[in-house]
């Protein structure tokens, strides 16, 4: 059985965005985002391919 790993999350922000967008010519692709990510959080942004994960 595989070994659990604990993960260590701090009160520490790593990564904060507030209102966030994105456009592509005329299409508003990100609208009004806000993400706050702590100091040893994990996340997954998933999506089919092509759909702008990267962005």
């Amino acid at each position: 059985m595989a070994e659990k790993l604990k993960l260590e999350v701090s009160d520490e922000i790593a990564i904060k965005v507030e209102s966030m967008n994105k456009w592509f010519g005329s299409f508003h692709v990100l609208r009004d985002i806000d993400l706050t990510v702590n100091r040893g959080e994990r996340i997954v942004v998933c999506g089919p391919s092509g759909s702008g994960k990267s962005t």
